[in-house]
């Protein structure tokens, strides 16, 4: 039986959680979920440019589980350009996002919910069935 998880301090909180090349359908792309302790790996070490040594202190973890960290997450961001694939940042939603995010009986999507719109309304299709995600 595996060793469980040790929890890893992030911080980065992005603007948007999916990319895909431009002009190719979704439905014929490959995904790449990129997790977000990988996120927050390549943020602390390429976009800060700090040091695997601080970026493991920032996020609580030694360094070398921070150096095969971000070695994973590189060569998953790389392949995705490469290859032309599509890249979903983590499964799951932090949990800021997680309580403002309502899936749409109707359209099936989920969307943040933006002041102004009725509560249960869907972003895309303007419906009031939607419900919140669980």
């Amino acid at each position: 039986m595996p060793r469980p998880k040790k929890y890893r301090k992030v911080k980065c909180s992005p603007s948007a959680y999916y990319f895909k090349p431009r002009a190719i359908s979704l439905s014929s792309l490959e995904e790449i979920v990129l997790e977000s302790d990988e996120l927050e790996s390549l943020r602390l070490a390429d976009f800060l440019a700090l040091s695997h040594e601080k970026s493991a202190e920032e996020m609580k973890i030694s360094r070398a589980t921070f150096g095969r960290i971000v070695e994973k997450a590189r060569c998953k961001v790389v392949d995705a350009i490469l290859n032309g694939k599509a890249i979903k940042i983590s499964d799951e939603l932090p949990q800021l996002l997680r309580n403002k995010t309502t899936e749409c009986d109707e359209c099936k999507s989920c969307s943040k919910k933006k002041t102004g719109n009725k509560d249960g309304e869907c972003i895309n299709c303007k419906k009031l069935n939607s419900r919140s995600k669980k």
